[in-house]
């Protein structure tokens, strides 16, 4: 897999903001791990995972794109929600033995890294209202 490269440059849109640009990661990185887990699974845990995984950096998008702090705050909650989702998953898909820790290591990572930027972010626009 080759490394992971984020870039911030004067952010314009959610494209530019490295926190949506990480939650692509995770979900990249979450289609690639769900791909070996056992078919009986598709309508279950690897949808859920898959499900979560996109909706980090989707409502981090439709946050920004709303245009009101308020708004976007709200849409950063559903994504930590998402985060914290996905990370329950990867946990379980451990436990269930579908994959090793070693497999979801830098998924999990990066949701660390999620978990913390929405925070951030959260409380920087939370103070700037």
């Amino acid at each position: 897999m080759k490394p992971l490269k984020f870039e911030n440059p004067k952010a314009e849109g959610y494209r530019d903001l490295l926190v949506w640009q990480k939650g692509i990661a995770v979900a990249k990185l979450t289609y690639a791990l769900t791909k070996s887990f056992p078919t009986e699974e598709k309508f279950g845990l690897i949808s859920q995972m898959r499900r979560a995984s996109v909706s980090i950096s989707s409502n981090i998008a439709e946050g920004q794109a709303r245009h009101t702090t308020g708004e976007f705050i709200q849409f950063i909650s559903h994504a930590e929600g998402s985060v914290a989702e996905l990370d329950t998953q990867l946990h379980l898909a451990v436990e269930l033995g579908f994959a090793t820790q070693q497999q979801t290591s830098a998924c999990c990572e990066l949701l660390g890294d999620l978990r913390r930027m929405l925070n951030g972010l959260r409380r920087k626009l939370e103070s700037s209202r």
